[in-house]
């Protein structure tokens, strides 16, 4: 225990207090400090008290004759009191000057011994040194003298050397005492300063509910707190801060990283560094009650670390990681409701539409501004072409290419069936990406994108910069794309109604009534186009003779050569029963023959039982009266009527047209 923990058992203000009042002392303020005393519970304690004061009264000047004794001190109990520095002569004469001081301890008295020592008479005495105010001895000084000069007034000038010793002792002790009581004071002032300012930045950062503003004022607290440290903050991935000193936190730390363990294990760490080091490192956990978000790392000069409070500032970082987390909990919640308005509005604006390239663009469009990102690219699987056709994407020499499966990173989602998240592209091992190579990006977001409980493209978000997206982003585009896929499985769906609704079920040829509505379309927008029907001939009689099951599949024999036998932009449909209608846009009437007559020559040579068609061709131009959808199929009917009647396996123009037919050989 030092001695200002063993003196300051006793409160110094109640002494003080009372001292006043006992005194009735109002005009000397410094009175109650003389009546301050040692007391018998601090006399084991005193040794160095008392030793000091020995030194600092031999230092002082005194009788000449004194000056040339052999002196020392000794304690409450009469033992020789090791002196650190050679303030006392006396260690040659211990046993005798001890043996004194059991003495003058009893007596309560100074007490000399008298013997023949180094061949000399000698006076060894022993003067004891009483408190002041119970008149309890506490130390004893003691000295070795020449016999004859004890005699001739020796001890009473021992004797008024000790009282100048005393006095020098209470010097010392009130000088100690009123440090104490300063210190006390100091220590007070500094805990109210510090109080006042840990409320303030409280305050100031529960005022806050942005994040950034809470990062911000705890680090430039702490820097005007300790102005020559180094100071930087390393944040989890799911935070960004355009401030300079909060960084992400790094991928890889060692073991023995201040920050690693101050992460891991949630409290302060300190490494001091070798003893050639300069510095000492800090790590101080941001956290809350949710967990710890990042550390804080302080760098600074070891001859200024002493003056570091870590305590307060594991108190300024733990009311920063609670004001952050709550700040946090405000931002997430802002971002909740955003993120269900952005929902809605991309519901809202998929289901504006059933067509599957307009869902794209859609959704292309929106994600852009959604997730603020450079580029997006959403892949859909392409049975026809065997692979993935990037569908939307903004880097336009991508737009419209194939992947092939398992290609890259977007294949990689689509073959894997799980999303992905890259904040360091750049410096990945073994991960590659032909958006990203070629439009230098180096963050990315990516998912797949099911339809109906089947994987059936991916959608990739991507950043120039770094540490981009968040696992909240990451999360959000995870949700952004189940609804992007119901709105896909949608349009697959009514697409596919439509198309079912559109064809006849026995041979795969469009219906009649989307026919109509084609031409109709059609003679708005070009200016001509013909229309061949096509007649199997004597089919009853393939029916009764072969059966129906067998006349359905000459129908359907008929159908494929007719569709094979068009172009792609051409329009193939069943009439009714054993009628076919092919609608040729943008084709003039000798164009039609040589199509009608191809579709004619095979149904003759490829069916099985053999069997003819008949052809009635009727054109429609921008430059007839107005023709409608009616009258056109009215006139090539009627041409197909006139093929029948002259011998069927023929084909007829409408009568308006110059006449060509094509009679059986």
């Amino acid at each position: 225990m030092s001695e200002q923990e063993a003196y300051g058992r006793q409160d110094n203000r109640v002494l003080l207090q009372d001292t006043m009042q006992s005194r009735g002392d109002t005009e000397d303020p410094a009175a109650w400090l003389r009546e301050t005393d040692i007391v018998s519970y601090d006399f084991p304690h005193a040794a160095n008290l008392i030793a000091e004061s020995f030194r600092e009264w031999r230092g002082q000047s005194g009788p000449e004759l004194a000056r040339a004794w052999d002196w020392c001190v000794l304690n409450f109990e009469g033992k020789y009191i090791n002196l650190t520095e050679d303030a006392g002569t006396a260690d040659q004469w211990k046993g005798q000057l001890e043996a004194a001081a059991a003495a003058s301890l009893q007596f309560m008295k100074p007490y000399a011994i008298h013997e023949q020592a180094a061949g000399h008479p000698m006076s060894f005495l022993i003067i004891p040194v009483f408190t002041r105010s119970q008149g309890e001895i506490f130390a004893l000084l003691g000295c070795a003298m020449p016999r004859e000069q004890y005699e001739q007034g020796g001890l009473y000038i021992a004797e008024a050397m000790s009282l100048h010793y005393q006095a020098c002792f209470y010097r010392r002790f009130e000088h100690m005492f009123v440090s104490d009581l300063a210190g006390v004071h100091l220590h007070a002032e500094r805990e109210s300063s510090r109080r006042s300012l840990l409320f303030q930045i409280v305050q100031r950062m529960h005022d806050n509910i942005d994040v950034d503003a809470v990062l911000t004022e705890v680090i430039d607290s702490i820097s005007a707190m300790y102005p020559g440290a180094r100071l930087e903050l390393f944040m989890s991935q799911d935070h960004r801060s355009a401030n300079p000193l909060v960084k992400p936190l790094p991928l890889r730390w060692g073991n023995d990283d201040v920050c690693a363990k101050a992460f891991k294990d949630g409290c302060v760490s300190l490494y001091a560094g070798r003893e050639d080091s300069h510095s000492v490192e800090i790590g101080l956990p941001l956290g809350g009650k949710q967990g710890v978000y990042g550390v804080f790392h302080m760098v600074m000069d070891k001859p200024a670390f002493p003056e570091v409070d870590l305590r307060f500032l594991s108190m300024v970082a733990d009311t920063a990681g609670t004001a952050f987390e709550n700040a946090k909990l405000y931002e997430r919640s802002n971002q909740l409701i955003r993120e269900l308005r952005m929902s809605n509005e991309l519901t809202q604006r998929l289901n504006q539409s059933l067509r599957l390239g307009d869902i794209f663009q859609f959704a292309f469009e929106e994600l852009l501004e959604m997730f603020d990102a450079d580029y997006c690219c959403i892949l859909h699987m392409n049975e026809d072409k065997g692979g993935l056709e990037a569908i939307a994407c903004n880097y336009h020499p991508l737009q419209g290419e194939i992947l092939e499966i398992g290609e890259g990173l977007g294949g990689k989602v689509y073959t894997t069936g799980e999303a992905l998240i890259l904040s360091d592209y750049k410096n990945a091992d073994g991960s590659y990406s032909r958006l990203m190579d070629a439009t230098g990006s180096n963050s990315v977001i990516a998912t797949p994108l099911n339809v109906g409980g089947e994987v059936r493209g991916a959608i990739m978000l991507t950043s120039l910069e770094p540490h981009f997206f968040s696992y909240d982003s990451y999360r959000l585009l995870q949700a952004m794309a189940g609804h992007i896929g119901l709105a896909v499985g949608n349009a697959r769906l009514h697409a596919e109604v439509r198309r079912l609704a559109n064809r006849d079920s026995l041979t795969g040829l469009y219906a009649r009534h989307y026919l109509d509505e084609v031409i109709k379309d059609k003679q708005i927008t070009e200016f001509c186009g013909s229309l061949i029907v096509v007649d199997i001939d004597q089919f009853k009689m393939v029916n009764d003779t072969y059966g129906h099951q067998r006349g359905d599949k000459i129908l359907r024999q008929v159908s494929e050569i007719v569709k094979s036998s068009i172009r792609q932009g051409d329009i193939a449909a069943r009439w009714g029963g054993e009628e076919l209608a092919v609608y040729l846009p943008q084709l003039g009437v000798q164009q039609a023959v040589f199509v009608a007559e191809r579709i004619r020559k095979r149904v003759m040579s490829e069916t099985e039982p053999r069997v003819t068609v008949s052809c009635g061709i009727a054109e429609w131009s921008w430059t007839d009266d107005k023709v409608s959808v009616e009258s056109l199929f009215y006139r090539a009917d009627m041409a197909l009527y006139e093929a029948k009647n002259n011998g069927r396996n023929q084909v007829v123009l409408d009568t308006k047209l110059a006449e060509i037919s094509t009679k059986n050989p």
